[in-house]
């Protein structure tokens, strides 16, 4: 079910969309109304989308997308930070230098420059929604992935404090803590990990995406209007606080 003219005029921009939760989202942004932008290393994209190479981890990457959305579709009122890296699972004496620098650098850093680049001309427009995608893992730890924990604990805390420094402005900055979700993203990670968390959720199974996609888009709309800094869980029942 969607709300079928919930963003119209509106311009959004998802990052990591080539798949998954990216790509649900920026399709159900799409059939709602959105003039929708994606960005990933992947070129591809939901149809009707316009699709930008990037690499979220570099700063220059992501002005200079932020700049090309507004001039070939308008400034941006919609940012879903999605784009985001698993991590090998690995033992925290196994994490090498590069593989913590890798999955912080996409993970934590991505979404510190898309916050960056995008919230201060929502704010001069007085209107801007920005979701952040963080994780359950982000709030409790995941063992065999201490990288990923770290790096998604670190959006929650971002969120936080963005959501306080555009509070009033007429921006709200909130982020998603999902558990284990059925996407592409699954494959780098060990049937042990995922059976970890899977087994972790009352519910007895993974969530889809398109399921998380209906919480961003309540998020990013106009309807979400009295909350900032804040994390929503969806993860079956695993995390009630």
């Amino acid at each position: 079910m969607t709300n079928d003219h919930r963003f119209s005029g509106r311009v959004a921009l998802v990052t990591g969309a080539a798949s998954g939760i990216g790509a649900a989202t920026a399709a159900r942004l799409s059939a709602e109304g959105a003039r929708v932008a994606t960005f990933d290393l992947d070129a591809a994209g939901p149809e009707g989308t316009l699709n930008l190479t990037g690499d979220v981890s570099d700063p220059i990457d992501v002005e200079a997308t932020v700049a090309t959305v507004k001039s070939e579709i308008g400034p941006i009122d919609v940012l879903v930070c999605s784009a985001g890296v698993t991590g090998a699972s690995l033992r925290t004496q196994d994490v090498s230098d590069e593989e913590w620098r890798r999955v912080m650098a996409v993970n934590a850093d991505g979404v510190f420059w898309c916050n960056r680049a995008v919230a201060p001309g929502m704010a001069e427009r007085g209107y801007g929604r920005i979701v952040n995608v963080a994780s359950i893992a982000g709030k409790e730890g995941n063992p065999m992935a201490a990288a990923y924990s770290a790096s998604k604990a670190a959006v929650i805390a971002l969120t936080k404090a963005v959501g306080k420094d555009f509070a009033g402005t007429g921006v709200s900055v909130n982020c998603i803590a999902p558990a284990v979700i059925e996407t592409p993203i699954l494959a780098a990670l060990s049937q042990h990990h995922i059976e970890y968390m899977v087994e972790r959720i009352p519910m007895g199974r993974m969530g889809r995406a398109d399921e998380v996609a209906a919480l961003i888009c309540w998020l990013a709309s106009e309807e979400c209007s009295f909350s900032t800094g804040a994390t929503y869980d969806i993860s079956g029942g695993r995390a009630v606080f």
